[in-house]
């Protein structure tokens, strides 16, 4: 049994120690936002926060996480203090700037995105691209972009 903190509520799991942490918050909490894009931390759809830091679960174990604070996708806005119901800025600008075609990466691609802008409020080109790793096969960079610096301090 391990206790995580998923979307500021507690949590005991009975899993094997070395599941990776993407499937426990899908198949034995139920959280479906997170995507399983690869399987060996390469694309980001998994990303997640743990302990405040964007991390791509697939590749996590369990143990590697007990006692950690994880925020979802479905926990972004509450994480920020913001109302029930209300979205986080990131997921709005997502939605201004029309970023998602299919819209599979764009969980992880939003909460790699929101960690960025917690450490830096005013990145630059190439600390974005730095920062996003994501890969989207849609294609829809120019609009990730755009929707970033819609928010930053520069915009």
């Amino acid at each position: 049994m391990m206790r995580l903190t998923v979307n500021g509520q507690q949590r005991d799991i009975e899993a094997d120690p070395e599941k990776p942490l993407l499937w426990v918050l899908r198949e034995d909490i139920g959280l479906a936002g997170t995507k399983f894009g690869c399987g060996v931390a390469a694309c980001g759809a998994c990303t997640v926060h743990v302990d405040g830091e964007p991390v791509r679960s697939c590749s996590i174990p369990l143990a590697a996480v007990a006692d950690a604070k994880i925020v979802t996708i479905e926990g972004l806005a509450a994480a920020a203090g913001l109302p029930a119901g209300e979205l986080h800025p990131v997921q709005e600008a997502w939605i201004r700037s029309q970023v998602p075609q299919c819209g599979y990466c764009q969980s992880g691609m939003i909460m790699t995105v929101a960690g960025l802008l917690r450490k830096n409020a005013s990145p630059t080109a190439a600390e974005i691209d730095e920062a996003i790793g994501n890969l989207c096969r849609c294609g829809t960079y120019t609009r990730v972009r755009k929707a970033i610096h819609s928010l930053t301090a520069k915009a």
